[in-house]
């Protein structure tokens, strides 16, 4: 599990960084809102603890943009202000949960527990739609029209990763990190086999979208313009 940590108290974030670790969490850290918000765009992180008093960009407003794009990533509020109105505020504004300042690292782990097991519960209960592909994480199937095609455990998390990220371009060391995880020891060509694995199941013609190569950075998941539009935006040109 990868969780984000935007904190700019530097050693309470580094000594949280710390515990993570020794609780075989994978861990990043960004010390200001606007570094925080950049890496919580990147849709690989399964938690986002958040401070609410950040430098350049407040907590409140960075977790508001993060709903307002489709972020959909629990985060867990941290804050020094405890009044009901504040709680609220955040709560409203799109946060999972709310812990207040100064806290117990146990209360802060046990919170964390969970709201990983209220987010796998939801990540594989649901289906996921792009183009004509649907994939059913909870039994590893795609489904493309009336054709269904398996997949490996394995796969399907992958698929799953860029399925949630359409369109954002996820880099070899993003897919290790969430599929494989971050102290595992595959490999990165271990992801250009599982790439090939998905384009032979994947068929670009029924499913209309394409697993496309980022040269130099990665992969990214691209659903296909169907025929009228390409010719209207041709005829447009």
């Amino acid at each position: 599990m990868r969780l984000l940590l935007v904190e700019d108290e530097k050693r309470l974030a580094d000594a949280l960084a710390y515990i993570f670790k020794k609780n075989n969490y994978g861990i990043d850290v960004a010390y200001d809102g606007i570094t925080g918000q950049e890496m919580a765009e990147t849709g690989i992180y399964d938690l986002i603890i958040l401070d609410r008093m950040l430098p350049k960009k407040e907590g409140v407003s960075v977790l508001k943009h993060l709903r307002s794009i489709g972020i959909k990533t629990p985060v867990l509020l941290l804050t020094a202000r405890d009044a009901v109105e504040d709680r609220v505020e955040g709560l409203d504004a799109g946060a999972d949960d709310y812990l207040v300042k100064p806290f117990a690292t146990e209360e802060l782990l046990a919170r964390i527990r969970a709201l990983a097991r209220r987010q796998s519960e939801n990540f594989h209960s649901e289906k996921i739609r792009v183009g004509s592909l649907t994939l059913d994480p909870l039994h590893c199937e795609i489904t493309c029209g009336d054709e269904k095609v398996r997949l490996t455990y394995k796969e399907t998390q992958l698929l799953e990763l860029f399925m949630r990220n359409s369109g954002q371009v996820i880099t070899k060391e993003q897919i290790l990190d969430r599929v494989w995880g971050l102290d595992s020891e595959v490999e990165l060509n271990n992801v250009e086999i599982y790439i090939h694995y998905l384009r032979k199941k994947i068929v670009p013609e029924k499913s209309k979208v394409r697993l496309e190569t980022v040269r130099g950075v990665g992969y990214c998941l691209k659903e296909e313009p169907n025929v009228s539009q390409a010719e209207n935006q041709t005829h447009i040109d």
